[in-house]
């Protein structure tokens, strides 16, 4: 029985493919990432980097906090702050922090994102189309573009969207960022 959220994760994103019924192939076909990377994602051997769990997510039609809700705990009215799950992509140090999980009943959530300097992460597909996004820079600077426009982004800031199109985040070389993410 998976005890992680690493183990979980992988045996969620083996079952989301079974249910749909497709192969490897399939999968790999429609969400772009090879064939032998998806074996080892599902069988845990690899943590997924945050553009592969973009990639998976805009095949399967979910957004990442749901996909990652699916595998956290249930719903719970406070979430202290040793209860809010945590998330690093292992090739980019970017972490991400579940402030305020998606759950039934609610139709927002809050997410705290920490990226280093001189980091860039790509999204060419957004896993929900239209999904609000609220991003309140807390420290640093980020350059967010969405849908082709650049926005340069430092503490105090928001951004608000609809998720459409591709995105970008990336932080100067001299300093990360960290923001808070709210998603409707």
């Amino acid at each position: 029985m998976p005890d992680t959220l690493s183990d979980r994760l992988a045996n969620h994103l083996n079952q989301l493919r079974q249910t749909r019924r497709w192969s490897l192939d399939q999968l790999a076909e429609h969400s772009g990432v090879s064939r032998a990377t998806l074996s080892r994602l599902e069988k845990g051997d690899v943590s997924p980097t945050a553009e592969t769990l973009g990639q998976l997510c805009a095949a399967y039609g979910l957004p990442m906090s749901r996909l990652l809700m699916m595998v956290e705990d249930s719903f719970a009215p406070r979430v202290p702050f040793e209860n809010q799950p945590e998330w690093r992509d292992p090739e980019t140090g970017f972490t991400r922090r579940s402030v305020s999980p998606p759950a039934a009943g609610l139709s927002g959530e809050v997410m705290e994102g920490h990226l280093p300097p001189g980091v860039v992460i790509t999204y060419d597909t957004p896993p929900k189309h239209g999904q609000e996004h609220h991003l309140i820079m807390l420290d640093g600077g980020l350059t967010l573009t969405v849908d082709g426009t650049a926005h340069h982004l430092t503490s105090g800031d928001c951004l608000r969207y609809h998720l459409s199109g591709p995105t970008r985040f990336e932080t100067h070389a001299e300093r990360g960022a960290r923001y808070l993410m709210v998603l409707i």
